[in-house]
């Protein structure tokens, strides 16, 4: 079983959701409840969940401040909220999971399938750790990006990534350093993720670090030259939005 706490300042939504867990997931039992920041760090201390549904904004301090008092934690999170803005991408570049209010019985289930096998690897920590340090950061470019694969999780700098590049439903990032990273994720996941400011997608295989072009080569698409020398078609129809950007 799977011990929970539940964090929401409305009890409303406390009531929902543990009603939904009781029939939907069974495999979760709720130990304890809390509606703001001060109860629910009294509460995870003393019961020690394996996992925390935790709402965003909350009296006495909200869920960031939260952690940085826990931290470091032995639980999964998954962050519960009403709020579809761009927090929810910084969840994404640490590869946390989130609800959206009302919540979703399918989402409800996977995300708790998700925590289930996240709590045999132990990366936790690092992940909200990322998170976290991703919130404080004024330079885009120096956030972090969560890659999953075989191993495990890396971290990588987006200001280190030059391109992207689709293998199959992988993805292939390489780096300003030479390293090659593959993810296990495809290459439209990254599309949603990473920052438009700094990254495109030129091609069905292929996303580019705008500020890596050396040189465009003009044809029916044209291709790209970038810095390290690598050679990449633009596809047709997604030219103009290429050449748009750099007012074009």
């Amino acid at each position: 079983m799977i011990d929970a706490v539940i964090v929401d300042d409305e009890p409303g939504n406390i009531r929902v959701l543990r009603k939904m867990l009781e029939e939907f997931c069974w495999d979760v039992n709720v130990t304890g409840e809390a509606s703001n920041a001060e109860e629910a760090l009294r509460t995870i201390q003393r019961i020690q969940p394996d996992l925390v549904f935790l709402d965003i904004e909350m009296p006495y301090g909200n869920a960031f401040d939260l952690l940085d008092r826990l931290m470091p934690v032995k639980f999964e999170v998954i962050f519960v909220t009403a709020f579809n803005d761009y927090t929810l991408k910084a969840f994404r570049y640490s590869a946390l999971d989130y609800l959206l209010k009302p919540v979703s019985i399918e989402e409800l289930r996977l995300a708790v399938q998700k925590a289930a096998e996240k709590l045999k690897l132990k990366n936790i920590n690092v992940q909200l750790g990322n998170l976290l340090s991703n919130l404080r950061q004024s330079d885009p470019g120096a956030c972090k990006l969560a890659l999953p694969n075989l191993d495990g999780i890396q971290f990588v700098r987006f200001d280190m990534i030059t391109r992207c590049e689709a293998r199959g439903g992988y993805t292939h990032f390489f780096m300003k350093d030479g390293e090659r990273v593959l993810s296990s994720k495809n290459i439209k996941d990254y599309e949603d993720i990473l920052p438009p400011t700094m990254f495109m997608r030129i091609h069905n295989s292929h996303i580019i670090n705008l500020t890596c072009i050396k040189k465009y080569h003009k044809g029916r698409g044209g291709y790209i030259e970038m810095e390290d020398g690598t050679l990449i078609e633009v596809a047709s129809r997604r030219k103009d939005k290429f050449l748009a950007h750099f007012s074009f």
